[in-house]
């Protein structure tokens, strides 16, 4: 709710938000693109011991090691079933890391106006709500816009303050 209205106090008539919409069970999501630096197939991923279940491991993309977090178990999405030949993983540069995301599958890019984005409603269950930025609306379709500084450092940041 705070990083939607942040959005409002830069939000100057007209203004848009380019998002890539991805897929994640029965559900559309989407990332803003100013942090998405590509779309990958899936490569081998390696396994890395003592990680919380929702990293998948490691990948080496082009020679630089990437963790790869798998957003259905992060976000605890069991509805539906992944067809692997859609899966992708979208890359996300925040805080200087590069980290990829697992996706059932990327389903386009698009401009958002950001008078269409509106809080995320209060509801138990499902993905914290500190990992989502909005709801847009596009059409007759509602896509959960993620906050990615949340859910990348949301951990982190609990860790340190407990320190």
């Amino acid at each position: 709710m705070e990083a939607v209205l942040e959005m409002e106090k830069d939000y100057q008539p007209g203004s848009k938000k380019q998002i890539v919409i991805f897929q994640l069970g029965t559900e559309e999501y989407a990332v803003d693109i100013t942090h998405s630096r590509e779309i990958i197939k899936p490569t081998k991923i390696t396994k890395v011991p003592n990680t919380p279940d929702y990293v998948r491991g490691v990948i080496n993309l082009r020679g630089q090691i990437v963790p790869v977090i798998d957003l259905r178990k992060r976000f605890n999405i069991t509805v539906g079933k992944a067809d692997k030949k859609k899966e992708r993983i979208i890359t996300i540069e925040s805080r200087d890391t590069l980290v990829g995301l697992v996706v059932d599958s990327v389903n386009e890019v698009f401009w958002l106006n950001l008078t269409e984005l509106e809080p995320a409603p209060e509801i138990e269950g499902g993905i914290k709500q500190e990992f989502i930025q909005g709801v847009g609306k596009k059409d007759d379709r509602l896509l959960i816009l993620i906050d990615m500084e949340r859910l990348l450092f949301a951990d982190r940041e609990a860790e340190s303050e407990i320190m």
